[in-house]
């Protein structure tokens, strides 16, 4: 605008509140944003003026003076004829009857506000959640009048959260999957996990058979075996969920399996002599890095709760010396 490539007209008019609009006057070919501030400054001065003085202010458009900081007359309109407006013959009157528009208003999708209210009555979400997820890939779905655009991350949270914590869903859709869509800087009509899919992992945590951490490998794996999605030819995974963890070795190892993470917790406390004796000492704050080593030894599969406990038993406890 200020290099002159674009310019702007502006309407000022000024009443009462309460009372019915005043005179509307046109100020045309301003330059620039402190130009149309300027300038709509004077005309409601101007105004203002004429009415406390008793007068009307005629209708016209006008033009701007910037060394004068005021506007000045170009031409004066009575109303709409001025501008010499005529019926076309070529041009029928559109009549909509109400059947019309109640048709057109059943066809359309669901309106943000609606929308925003919705996910915050029914999954619990804050204002902030809902609006992160109705901003993922916001406007670049849109098709033809009347073309179904592909689902976006509102529905794929709703179709992983139905029988599930809605939270849980949130936090992995939000917090993971979108991020490996960032860091490969692909839109969400290019996430190659199903929101089966996805709700098959929650489920698999849920249960404990693995770990958040295998979760994460496994959606990592999975963004860096599968080929982008396309919107339009969706593709069937040719491998299940769970044969990828067991292929992959993520099961989570059974709180009952003592044996295992036992061993894991030994492995740990030796590779951290120095962690492990202030741990001993009453210093518990230490125990959570012997915790990550029995995950980094586990592969993410040791269940950290049964861990961090048999840990603190081993050390506090005086049953590893």
């Amino acid at each position: 605008m200020e290099q002159g490539s674009l310019r702007c007209d502006v309407n000022v008019s000024v009443n009462k509140s309460g009372r019915p609009f005043g005179t509307r006057c046109e100020i045309k070919n301003l330059n620039s944003i402190k130009a149309i501030q300027i300038a709509i400054s004077s005309e409601v001065e101007r105004h203002i003026g004429l009415l406390e003085q008793g007068c009307e202010v005629p209708q016209e458009t006008r033009g701007f003076d910037e060394d004068r900081v005021e506007t000045f007359k170009l031409r004066s309109k009575e109303d709409a004829p001025d501008y010499r407006y005529m019926p076309d013959p070529n041009l029928p009157p559109l009549i909509l009857s109400e059947a019309d528009v109640d048709r057109v208003r059943s066809a359309m999708p669901e309106l943000p506000p609606a929308t925003l209210d919705r996910l915050q009555r029914t999954y619990n979400l804050k204002p902030k959640d809902a609006q992160l997820l109705m901003s993922v890939g916001s406007g670049t779905n849109i098709g033809y009048d009347g073309e179904v655009s592909a689902p976006g991350a509102v529905q794929y949270f709703e179709e992983v959260a139905k029988g599930r914590d809605h939270r849980v869903v949130f936090n992995w859709v939000t917090q993971e999957l979108l991020a490996q869509l960032s860091r490969r800087n692909d839109s969400f009509d290019s996430n190659p996990l199903s929101a089966e899919e996805l709700g098959e992992i929650v489920d698999l945590i849920q249960t404990e058979i693995i770990t958040g951490t295998s979760a994460k490998t496994l959606i990592r794996y999975i963004f860096n075996t599968r080929p982008p999605c396309v919107s339009d030819q969706p593709t069937t995974p040719s491998v299940s969920i769970k044969t990828l963890v067991g292929q992959l070795g993520l099961q989570a190892t059974s709180p009952s399996d003592a044996g295992s993470l036992q061993q894991y917790c030994e492995d740990a406390i030796k590779s951290l002599p120095e962690e492990a004796e202030l741990v001993r000492k009453g210093n518990t704050k230490v125990l959570m890095k012997i915790v990550g080593r029995v995950m980094k030894l586990s592969k993410g599969t040791a269940n950290a709760k049964a861990a961090t406990e048999l840990l603190r038993k081993m050390l506090m406890h005086g049953s590893n010396q």
